[in-house]
């Protein structure tokens, strides 16, 4: 007795290989989208469950990419650099900032840098310490709030931008360290320090 039974013609077949054959050559035109991908899969041998295989994984990863940029982009409403941090209150760090602009440094203990955002901000009158609340502040965010913007080679602030390609001096550090400004984020006690002066 046969295994498989053509449903177009009737004819029996002893094993699905020879009945998928069958409908590829025979039946190939009038076949069914489940019955296409048997056939392909026939004729791709393994090669065939690969390809499903390997849709199925950068269907995964495309999706996988879609939540992280939105969960780490909060939306792209900021309009501050770098990604928005997670919701405030899941951390708190400390540390203290050094910052010299156009030869002076400036005084974080001033109402204008004082509880400016809820992720990163001086408080208290405080301007030796800077706060963070919530986990995935970036250098550059942080820096931004405070009216800031600083990437690896430029310093912009009150209207002006201090940049390395033009031989102003600019150092943006953390523990003594440069870094990408837009991918570190801060740790309870990093020393932030920035300096923009303008070349001789």
């Amino acid at each position: 007795m046969s295994s498989e039974e053509c449903d177009y013609c009737g004819e029996g077949f002893d094993d699905e290989e020879a009945y998928l054959r069958h409908l590829r050559d025979e039946h190939g035109d009038d076949l069914g989208p489940i019955e296409v991908r048997r056939v392909a899969a026939l004729d791709d041998g393994d090669d065939g469950n690969l390809v499903l295989y390997a849709g199925a994984v950068g269907v995964l990863i495309a999706v996988g990419l879609a939540a992280y940029l939105l969960f780490f982009s909060g939306g792209g409403s900021s309009g501050q650099a770098g990604a928005s941090p997670h919701s405030p209150g899941s951390v708190h760090y400390h540390g203290p900032m050094t910052t010299e602009i156009g030869g002076e440094e400036l005084d974080f203990s001033r109402q204008e840098f004082q509880y400016q955002n809820d992720h990163f901000h001086f408080e208290s009158g405080d301007g030796s310490q800077w706060h963070v609340h919530s986990q995935g502040v970036t250098l550059a965010y942080a820096m931004d709030t405070l009216g800031i913007n600083v990437t690896e080679n430029t310093v912009s602030y009150d209207g002006t931008t201090y940049r390395e390609s033009d031989g102003d001096r600019v150092v943006v550090e953390v523990n003594g360290e440069p870094v990408t400004t837009d991918e570190y984020v801060l740790q309870e006690g990093d020393a932030i320090r920035v300096v923009a002066e303008e070349s001789n």
